[in-house]
């Protein structure tokens, strides 16, 4: 059966989607919170259906959370009407957006049309540990001998996208596309400044690195 996951913290709506969802026979996941929503991500759904009006973490940290180590479909159920509310859920990594109220033969069809289009498999384990530090992808969340590592979010921008692509050399230019964005391909001076901060807060040994490797005059390199 299919799995999917629902997010909403009205308990109504909540009941309302399951009791609709389970008729259609869906195997039904529930959340009222967004760490609850990013756990149950991680356990494994074929399908998120995900409001952004949560108690704990807004919705669109999730939709990004989840997308730190995985491509399931993400179906953001809002009562967010404006544009700029779209396009950030959107931006995120959610791929449809349908607003409240809505229609439940309407989400239904999305719900159908998402899984046609889905390529599940994960990215990455959510979870990536080392001799030296932890990488919780879905929480966004680094730490080293038990404390958290505070990393600015260009540092948690790199060094995710180094961890998505572990054991496999990252190309200057793609890290400064990905994290700086287009037109900055030429500013390697920008690396340099943060893989050593990086280093400098999660190495064991920042001047002979095991983990933040660099492959000179090419890029970097993530090993485990």
């Amino acid at each position: 059966m299919t799995r999917v996951l629902v997010v909403d913290d009205d308990a109504t709506l909540l009941r309302a989607l399951t009791i609709n969802l389970r008729a259609r026979r869906y195997e039904v996941e529930q959340a009222a919170t967004g760490r609850a929503a990013l756990r149950a991500a991680a356990a494994g759904v074929d399908v998120v259906v995900l409001d952004l009006g949560l108690p704990d973490i807004d919705g669109v940290d999730v939709v990004a959370g989840i997308r730190g180590w995985s491509q399931v479909p993400i179906i953001v159920l809002s009562a967010r009407e404006s544009q700029a509310a779209k396009v950030d859920a959107l931006d995120a990594g959610a791929d449809d957006y349908v607003t409240k109220p809505f229609g439940m033969d309407e989400l239904l069809a999305r719900i159908r049309a998402a899984l046609r289009r889905a390529t599940p498999e994960p990215l990455a384990e959510p979870l990536v540990t080392t001799d030296a530090f932890t990488v919780d992808l879905a929480d966004h969340r680094v730490t080293r001998d038990g404390a958290d590592v505070r990393l600015t979010p260009t540092e948690w921008h790199l060094l995710e996208v180094l961890v998505h692509n572990a054991g496999r050399l990252v190309t200057q230019k793609e890290l400064l596309a990905q994290v700086w964005g287009h037109g900055f391909e030429e500013q390697g001076n920008y690396l340099r400044v943060y893989m050593a901060q990086l280093r400098r807060k999660l190495e064991r040994e920042p001047s002979r690195p095991r983990h933040l490797v660099t492959e000179p005059g090419v890029g970097y390199r993530f090993v485990p």
